[in-house]
């Protein structure tokens, strides 16, 4: 309320009062004060009534009028303890009954407002179901009355709902979100209604969020039947504007007081149950337990030592040697991060990558990775290697539209050609990757960069993507080759794995090969190069350098 709006109360106050007309003339601007502060509107209306008191009784000072207006001010001035009820006072009824009137009816239009206002703050607009706020202070109310048994709490967050907010529009996603909510009504109430207990607290939380807060379950058996019948019913398709719309629910479950004895620790628990089903595909329900809390600490505990990791510089690279099994040199070698962490020792990329991918941290660390390798060839070339080194490209790098000039320049100013790296891109993020980035990766294979897919044969393929995909070399995942000495079915789809990569032009590299009739069976099949303990482990900077001196012009199909 800015003190021009007060003014203007007041000169109203003083306008009416002489002219003798009714109290109307506050009603808009008392609306909007209502929203604001109730002790406001008991300070603002008691000033501007005791200018008009005081006019009427500078006037009139023995007249009914003033008496009755000076009680009008004492019930105005009850606002403040949160009198919105009372109606005007009988001697103003009788005195001023348009004025009287007036009061009453104002006070009910600002009754009106702080319950429109109350109930925006306490819902949510979409499903009209209970929001964050409201749902942690009735479900803290109801916790606090339940004395002994089991609580539970149910996080649902819907599977695949961005694609409907891409594809269709935020507003028929806003309506898939009402649909869900009322099949999650449904549940609940049912449950409510078998059980006869006290009703479970339904809520939307934000997004895609919902959580359910059950006060009382007999058995751990019966709120994982609730679940089972959630992820159900969300299953179920949705009819919206003509479209048949499939998404999942996963959800994470947590008791009381096993997990929690507060809403707050309640509904951690149960955030971290929901992500692990999530992660096991979605669909689902997961029951918290002792293992996922110390999975959740250990993912903590890593992404806060990752923070300080690059400047503590406690990362290292390790290299191995990709051999050609067409002829037996040694071709390249692939650049292999590794953290050595201050307390437990040599960690390899698998138990900290996913967590850097997910907070963000792997852009600073894919940046010191470019620095290092431009660094070691810059190095390594004056020291006469002429090797290649590759190096893996996380999709969160290649988002930051600074990423390839910046790569440009490390490499420019360590003076290593771009005819020396090679850039490793995982099989989704090939396939996922902008036009733009398409255009910047062309450009540096124009320049003489290497340009691989990584793992290949996990992930989801789109041959039109593949056949037009600036590439040069694809390497087969490991999983592909491991079973290729033993079974039929193993061999016949790597076979028809390498023919399609040929079929595009491209090189064929196998990871970890680790026999000998492993590698004979891939250079049979057409495969190029191998990179794999068959030949060599990862190596550190001293013992790489060592071991490719003495390499020189050894034969691989020799050692294999």
């Amino acid at each position: 309320m800015t003190a021009g709006t007060a003014q203007k109360i007041s000169n109203a106050a003083l306008s009416c009062a002489a002219g003798g007309a009714s109290f109307l003339f506050s009603l808009s601007a008392l609306i909007y004060l209502t929203q604001v502060d109730q002790k406001i509107v008991a300070a603002f209306v008691a000033g501007a009534f005791c200018l008009l008191v005081s006019y009427v009784a500078a006037e009139r000072p023995n007249s009914e009028s003033a008496r009755a207006l000076a009680a009008l001010s004492e019930r105005l001035l009850a606002v403040e303890d949160g009198d919105l009820v009372s109606p005007a006072p009988p001697s103003v009824q009788r005195t001023m009954p348009k004025l009287a009137a007036a009061v009453d009816s104002l006070f009910a239009e600002v009754r009106a407002s702080i319950e429109n206002a109350h109930a925006l703050g306490m819902y949510d607009p979409v499903t009209s179901l209970p929001n964050r706020l409201h749902f942690r202070s009735e479900a803290d109310k109801l916790m606090s009355e339940v004395s002994e048994g089991q609580s539970a709490m149910l996080f649902v967050d819907l599977d695949r709902f961005k694609l409907v907010n891409d594809s269709l529009g935020h507003a028929r996603g806003d309506q898939l979100l009402i649909m869900v909510a009322n099949r999650l009504r449904v549940v609940v109430n049912a449950e409510y209604v078998t059980n006869a207990r006290t009703r479970p607290l339904l809520a939307r939380l934000a997004g895609d969020e919902f959580t359910i807060f059950f006060p009382q379950i007999e058995t751990v058996a019966e709120i994982e039947r609730v679940a089972r019948r959630i992820a159900l019913a969300i299953s179920e398709p949705f009819e919206l504007c003509s479209h048949s719309v499939d998404i999942g629910a996963s959800i994470g479950v947590a008791l009381s007081p096993e997990h929690g004895t507060s809403i707050e620790s309640l509904m951690r628990s149960a955030d971290i149950a929901m992500y692990h089903a999530k992660a096991k595909g979605g669909g689902q329900y997961c029951l918290f337990d002792a293992q996922l809390a110390a999975d959740h600490q250990q993912r903590v505990d890593t992404e806060k030592a990752l923070t300080e990791a690059v400047q503590r510089g406690e990362f290292v690279l390790a290299f191995q040697p990709q051999m050609s099994l067409v002829t037996g040199e040694l071709v390249a070698a692939e650049a292999l991060l590794r953290w050595n962490h201050p307390r437990e020792g040599l960690r390899l990329p698998t138990t900290f990558i996913p967590i850097a991918e997910r907070t963000g941290l792997v852009a600073e660390i894919g940046e010191w990775v470019v620095a290092e390798v431009a660094a070691n060839l810059g190095s390594w070339q004056r020291n006469g290697f002429e090797g290649r080194l590759a190096f893996n490209v996380s999709p969160r790098q290649v988002e930051r539209p600074d990423f390839f000039v910046k790569l440009r320049h490390a490499f420019g100013d360590a003076g290593v050609s771009l005819s020396s790296i090679e850039l490793e891109f995982t099989e989704s993020a090939a396939m996922e990757v902008s036009a733009p980035v398409l255009e910047e990766i062309a450009s540096l294979r124009a320049d003489g960069a290497l340009i691989a897919i990584d793992d290949f044969g996990t992930g989801y393929s789109n041959f039109a993507r593949l056949r037009s995909m600036p590439l040069d070399r694809v390497k087969l995942d490991p999983s592909l080759i491991a079973d290729i000495e033993t079974s039929e079915k193993a061999r016949v789809i790597v076979q028809a794995v390498i023919q399609l990569i040929k079929g595009v032009e491209c090189e064929i590299v196998a990871e970890a090969v680790e026999t000998v009739a492993q590698a004979d069976i891939l250079r049979a099949m057409g495969c190029d190069t191998v990179q794999g303990y068959v030949f060599a482990p990862p190596m550190f900077e001293e013992e790489f350098l060592a071991w490719g001196s003495n390499a020189r012009g050894r034969d691989a199909k020799s050692v294999a």
